[in-house]
């Protein structure tokens, strides 16, 4: 292991935000730290996302892709899995972990499973069907 830790390659662990707000900035710090040899972005405290937040995650990883490296998306906050659920883009984000685990690699942080109604999008898709009718229709993503 080496100790040199330099601003641009901190596993983008001082990334608080993911929106449409700092998109690209994000995407650029992304792309910037696959240049400089990271392969595991630990993504523990971004606490702010909008849906933006998937296309950037997938952007990294089509990028690390391209330069044939293995990207590691790490303990994401309860509002980014719920994100990666919604959308279905869990075995996009996490090629590896899907084979051991379908739910998206959820599990390896426990610390945050106490807080993460991750199960209310479904839930409620579910009830609204349960209506049946019209209303299943205008459910969009």
């Amino acid at each position: 292991m080496s100790n040199v830790v330099t601003e641009a390659t901190d596993n983008l662990q001082s990334l608080t935000s993911l929106t449409v707000l700092n998109a690209t900035a994000a995407l650029e710090r992304g792309y910037a730290a696959l240049k400089a040899g990271q392969t595991v972005f630990d993504l523990r405290h971004v606490l702010t996302v909008d849906s933006v937040a998937v296309s950037v995650m997938l952007s990294w990883q089509r990028a690390a892709q391209d330069a044939g490296i293995q990207l590691q998306l790490k303990n994401l906050p309860p509002a980014l899995q719920s994100l990666t659920k919604l959308y279905g883009v869990c075995s996009l984000l996490f090629p590896t972990e899907v084979k051991l685990d379908s739910d998206c690699g959820a599990a390896s942080n426990p610390a945050h499973d106490e807080f993460a109604p991750v199960r209310a999008p479904e839930s409620v898709f579910t009830e609204k069907t349960a209506v049946a009718g019209d209303s299943a229709a205008h459910h969009h993503h």
